[in-house]
């Protein structure tokens, strides 16, 4: 039996699509191992987002080229859409696949198992329009589900190369929404993640009407769900009906990850963001008086093209009035074929080092406070991992808890929250007196 290891750097969206390609590598017979093992066929689903995960692309591809020289590498994802002919210049590489078309990759991946040269099959991605729809044929071994419902972005941020690597809108029908969910729910999981590269654009290409709501209450009635929750969300569009749903069904978690990226209108502008602060602040206060105690996570760019020392202590001040329960800080990447690569007034990296610095600072009172609301408290946790004896899951407002109780991981516990810990808190399983 042929062997293959995959991985996959980089989104959710990105797991998501290695787990259907898993899929199709069993129903083909192969046997999937550990991308640390000598293996057949490598297949490697790179991220673009940052100059970094292109970096980290180019690594990984010669390290399994180094286990195993003779083995069929096959490099996929954002990296390879954006930069095809730098992947081709990468010894072993022999097949190189975009962010379309990964349907045929075991044809492909044999195909080049019996030529000499590389097999490249990435298409111009701008022209392709229908979401490519590759049913779940192996179930993921985490303990949360991802559901990929949409593909594409048209937002074009001024600082991303996403929608040149992803390509226009494209949603997944809402019966290939439900039969999924149904499938990963009668394998007994007891939480979905509904995501996609911009998943508040969900049903836009149908023209029709229908939207993210819609994909959401097509599968919170079906039976064994416990938890449904969504990926990052841009602002604007979260709509009234959506956030009413999130409010009054029992099964939507209390969690939204919103973007903020930057907390300066000037920077925001140049960014191409479609909100200001001003609108920003108010959706802010809107969700968290219609959906009491729910927890709002986000993303902030650090050190963009003309932020200045000003601007960037404004930002600050400005963040801690919105009392973010999570911020990922990131610093600025220029990516080619940008707009803002191509702006004159770079940042310089030791100043968007600082800059991380005091606003990770930020953010880890900031989850503090947010964590310290909930201690004493009673929430439900869903288990996923277990090292040295600690087991850790997630409340279904995203605070990360741990156990040295004996739980088993994939299920749900009530668990009184005790003490700040690590990124979370510490609890132990609550007992009915």
């Amino acid at each position: 039996m042929s062997t293959v290891a995959f991985i996959t750097l980089g989104c959710k969206v990105n797991q998501f699509e290695t787990e259907s390609m898993e899929g199709l590598f069993k129903q083909s017979g192969y046997d999937i191992v550990p991308n640390t093992n000598a293996a057949d066929v490598y297949v490697i689903n790179t991220c673009s987002v940052t100059s970094f995960g292109d970096k980290k692309s180019r690594q990984l591809i010669r390290r399994v080229q180094r286990l195993n020289p003779k083995a069929v590498i096959a490099v996929t994802g954002c990296y390879s859409q954006a930069a095809p002919e730098e992947v081709k210049a990468i010894e072993g590489v022999r097949v190189v696949l975009g962010t379309s078309d990964r349907a045929n990759i075991v044809n492909y991946v044999e195909q080049a198992m019996e030529e000499d040269g590389i097999i490249d099959r990435v298409d111009d991605i701008m022209k392709v329009r229908e979401f490519e729809d590759i049913p779940l044929y192996e179930m993921p071994t985490r303990t949360r589900a991802f559901l990929k419902i949409q593909e594409g972005c048209t937002n074009f941020c001024s600082y991303c190369i996403i929608p040149y690597t992803r390509g226009p809108l494209r949603s997944r029908k809402l019966e290939s929404i439900r039969s999924e969910a149904k499938k990963l729910l009668d394998h007994g999981f007891k939480e979905i993640v509904l995501t996609g590269i911009h998943l508040g654009a969900y049903g836009k290409d149908f023209k029709d009407g229908t939207s993210l709501y819609d994909a959401a209450k097509t599968i919170l009635d079906l039976p064994g769900l416990r938890r449904l929750r969504l990926s990052s969300l841009e602002s604007i569009e979260l709509s009234h009906e959506l956030l009413e749903l999130i409010k009054t069904h029992p099964k939507f978690s209390h969690h939204l990850h919103l973007p903020l990226q930057a907390g300066s209108d000037e920077v925001l502008k140049k960014m191409n963001r479609h909100y200001n602060r001003d609108e920003f602040t108010a959706l802010i206060k809107n969700v968290k008086e219609s959906v009491p105690g729910v927890a709002i996570s986000t993303d902030v760019i650090v050190g963009f093209p003309g932020e200045t020392e000003e601007m960037f202590a404004d930002s600050l001040e400005y963040i801690k009035t919105l009392g973010f329960a999570r911020m990922h800080v990131f610093p600025y990447s220029p990516r080619t074929g940008t707009p803002a690569a191509k702006m004159t007034d770079q940042v310089p990296e030791p100043v968007k080092k600082e800059r991380v610095h005091r606003l990770q600072s930020l953010a880890q009172e900031m989850a503090n406070d947010f964590h310290s609301q909930y201690l004493g408290t009673v929430q439900e946790v869903l288990f996923e991992t277990n090292n040295d004896g600690i087991t850790d899951g997630l409340t279904d407002t995203y605070i990360r808890v741990y156990t040295d109780d004996e739980v088993e991981t994939g299920e749900l516990y009530k668990v009184r929250l005790e003490k700040l810990y690590k990124d979370g808190v510490y609890g132990t399983i609550y007992k009915c007196e």
